[in-house]
This record gives structure tokens, C-alpha cells and sequence, in this order.
């Protein structure tokens, strides 16, 4: 069911197929090892390399038996071999194979998630310039706070972006280790430079202490990558789904043609695509809380973790590919409402410039107190009993013995707030980016 939310690319890396298939690399890499080593003739690699083939099928059905999915591998490809077959796997154990082989499995689905990565970054930018002037009103605790642009909030995303794909490169890397050492990691019989001749080829570090196992923090770090590239989607996602209430307005989803919000009203035009995404979020911090509990296995190595990994690897790469493909769409084509931007932030009567205010009155040698007291006192009878803040505090003595007519004027003028917006774009975007 997984299947239906990613592209083919990433499903298609964690079927049988392609598991079987990245075992046998690492089997072939191990044999050419062996044979630069003196420890097994050409002629064998030769035929093992003509004759190997993957019949998922035949090892499906070998594992039914000997109940381990390695053995079965292997009696399938030294079936289709023959005498040759003897020299594959020697010296090695299983987690030879499958730990180094799910490091290119894991560093493949990565490159498709730095990929979809990038392509957010440019939406981002694309939209973050231009609505760059786009005025509203900027919240804290959901409460109307003072003025922003919704381009400098797109801002904010596109270096929580940045910062993920910072991560998740790191991560890539802590993940792609190889371990060809042996039952204990001791290459008791088989040598550290079979090992490196191996990852060389795959283009993997050789893990530089192993167990039996490349250790389980690595795994845990790459899904801690996950999990926080997902919940910055949610967030993302949760801003977009507060602005789309009736109430607010003030952006929303693209609603497609044909589209129905509702199977009881027909009016309804739902946030369900960041709903989505808030939920699937979830299933993957879900997950890589299990890749933590994977870290502390039994002495050398037990496989307690390896059926959580067949979970959520898989799961979690394939829906935050999904994720973040849906999410960059979205942001392609958000609709933004600035005229509503306006309306919502002039529905408090001006409060919002009251900072404004008080700190010209400061500045005139008023204490903080007793200046906090005259602004707060006239905000609450603004919002008791509506009316106009601008021109309430213009006919407060007590104000307008300190400060002029115009001197008041000037403190609500929104771009007051946002004289260094530009500063903020040239941080995130660098001095030279295209500005509107």
C-alpha cells in the first residue's frame, strides 16, 4: 500500500529485486577482492559473473525452508553457478552482505531526497521574493503581534531548508560505511584489504571498528534526518492550514477543478493536502524513535533490529519523498490573499503599532513604567471598545505632552517594522539574488 504515495525510483529501491541484486554487487565486489588477493582464480569469477542471476522466486521459496534470508541467497545464485559458487561469501557473514549493501540502498533513496530537497529551495525562493512586500500581520501565540511580509515568513522555511539538506547530506555520509570483517568484525578470515577493495568500489568508507554490524546510531542518525525534514514540513504545513481558516483567509492550498471538500457541503474547501502531510509526519518521527531503540542491541550484534529496519526504512523514504514532492507543488501554486492581509491586520484598531509609541516615548525620557502603563491602558479600551488606537493616543495628554502630531503619525507606518528586510533576503539568499 506504501507503493501508491512515491515515485517508482524510490519504490523500486527497496523491492526484492533490487535488495538481491545489491547483495550480489557486494558478493562480485568481495570475489574480484579474492581474486587480486591470489585467494581464488579468475576463471571462477569469470563464471560466477556469466552464470549469477537473481530469481527472488527461488530464494522466496529456499527461505521458506531454511528459514534465513542470506542462505537462501545464496544456495539460489551457487544453483545457477555451480562448482564456482564455493568461493562466494568466504570468509564473510551475513552482515557483511546485508550492512553494506543497505548502505547503498539507504545513499540511493538519499540522493532522491536531496533532490526533492532542491527543488523545495527553488519554490521557496521563487515565492519568498516574490512576496517579499507582501504586508501582514505577524503572530505570537496566535495573537496579532506587529507587521511582517509573507515572503520574509517563506524566508524563514527556506533556511529551515537549507539547514535539513545540511543534515541529511550528513547523514548520507555517517550512513555510507561498508563492513566486510567477518562473524565478529575481527577479519579473523578474511582480510581488512578485501574489505577496502570492496567499499573503494562501492564508493563506501570501511566502517573503521565493526561488530558483527555497522553500529545502529548511524541508521539512527539518518532517521533522525527524516524525522526533522518531516516536521519541518509540518510546520510549514500547520502555518498554511491556520491562514487557510475562514476566519484568517489570508493564504490557502490551490483547490483543483473538479475538487470536493465535503460529502455533506458543498461549500467546503479543505487544507487536506497540509493535513496530509501534518499526519504522515508523524509516522515518521513515529519511526525513527524505532531506529533509536535499534542502537542498543545484545553484545556483538542481535536481529532485533533488522525486522524494524525492513519497516521503516523503506516506509519512511518513500513518504517523505511523497512529502516533499506534495508539499513543493503546493507552495508552487499557494494562493495568497493580500488584501486580506491588510484587512486582518487593521482589525485591531492599530494596536499593533503600540510598541512603536512606547519607545518614542522612552526616548523622550519617560520611564519604561510608567509609558508601558499609558500605551497598554489605551490598547485595552481599544479592544473593549473599538475605535481607532492612532487617534486615541493622539488625544492622550500624557503622550501628546511628549510627542507631536506627526511624530505619533510616524509610528504607524507598517514599514517601520521592515527597514531591514532586505538584510534578512540577503543572509537567506546571498547579495546577489534576483530581487523584485
Amino acid at each position: 500500500m506504501i507503493e501508491r504515495y512515491s515515485r517508482p525510483e524510490m519504490v523500486a529501491i527497496w523491492s526484492d529485486q533490487k535488495k538481491y541484486e545489491t547483495w550480489l554487487k557486494v558478493e562480485l565486489s568481495a570475489c574480484e577482492a579474492l581474486v587480486k588477493a591470489g585467494e581464488m582464480p579468475q576463471a571462477a569469477l569469470d563464471e560466477i559473473r556469466e552464470k549469477a542471476e537473481i530469481d527472488p522466486a527461488r530464494i522466496d521459496a529456499l527461505e521458506k525452508v531454511v528459514k534465513h534470508d542470506v542462505i537462501a541467497f545464496l544456495t539460489s545464485v551457487t544453483e545457477k553457478v555451480g562448482e564456482s559458487g564455493r568461493f562466494i561469501h568466504l570468509g564473510m557473514t551475513s552482515s557483511d552482505v546485508l550492512d553494506t549493501a543497505l548502505a547503498l540502498l539507504i545513499r540511493e533513496a538519499s540522493d532522491i531526497l536531496i533532490a526533492d530537497l532542491e527543488d523545495l529551495l527553488e519554490a521557496l525562493k521563487t515565492q519568498a521574493i516574490r512576496y517579499k512586500k507582501t504586508l501582514m500581520i505577524g503572530r505570537s501565540h496566535g495573537i496579532h503581534g506587529e507587521p511582517i511580509t509573507f515572503g520574509l515568513k517563506l524566508c524563514h522555511w527556506y533556511e529551515e531548508t537549507k539547514r535539513n539538506l545540511v543534515r541529511l547530506n550528513e547523514a548520507k555520509q555517517i550512513v555510507s560505511v561498508g563492513k566486510i570483517s567477518g562473524a565478529m568484525g575481527t577479519y579473523a578470515h578474511i582480510s581488512p584489504e578485501i574489505e577496502q577493495y570492496v567499499c573503494d568500489q562501492l564508493g563506501l568508507t570501511p566502517e573503521p571498528v565493526s561488530s558483527q554490524i555497522v553500529h545502529r546510531d548511524r541508521h539512527a542518525q539518518f532517521m533522525q534526518s527524516l524525522a526533522l525534514i518531516a516536521s519541518s514540513l509540518e510546520r510549514f504545513s500547520v502555518e498554511i492550514r491556520h491562514l487557510q481558516r475562514t476566519e484568517v483567509g489570508e493564504a490557502e492550498e490551490p483547490f483543483e477543478v473538479g475538487q470536493k471538500g465535503s460529502s455533506a457541503m458543498p461549500h467546503k474547501r479543505n487544507p487536506v493536502s497540509t493535513e496530509n502531510i501534518s499526519g504522515l509526519s508523524r509516522v515518521i518521527r513515529a519511526n525513527a524513535s524505532a531506529a533509536l531503540e535499534n542502537i542498543p542491541l545484545w553484545h556483538e550484534r542481535d536481529i532485533s533490529h533488522s525486522s524494524v529496519e525492513r519497516l521503516i526504512l523503506p516506509d519512511s523514504t518513500v513518504l517523505l519523498d511523497y512529502m516533499l514532492k506534495r508539499f513543493t507543488n503546493m507552495i508552487r501554486r499557494i494562493v495568497v490573499y493580500p488584501e486580506r492581509m491588510r484587512k486582518n491586520m487593521d482589525m485591531t484598531g492599530g494596536t499593533l503599532y503600540s510598541q512603536k509609541i512606547l519607545l518614542r516615548l522612552i526616548q523622550t525620557g519617560m520611564e519604561r513604567e510608567t509609558a508601558y502603563a499609558i500605551v497598554q491602558k489605551t490598547a485595552m479600551e481599544i479592544f473593549e471598545n473599538g475605535g481607532s488606537f492612532q487617534s486615541a493616543i493622539s488625544a492622550n495628554p500624557s503622550v501628546s505632552k511628549h510627542l507631536t502630531r506627526s511624530e505619533i503619525d510616524a509610528c504607524f507606518d507598517p514599514w517601520q517594522y521592515l527597514q531591514h528586510l532586505e538584510t534578512s533576503y540577503e543572509r537567506v539568499f546571498g547579495k546577489g539574488y534576483e530581487k523584485s
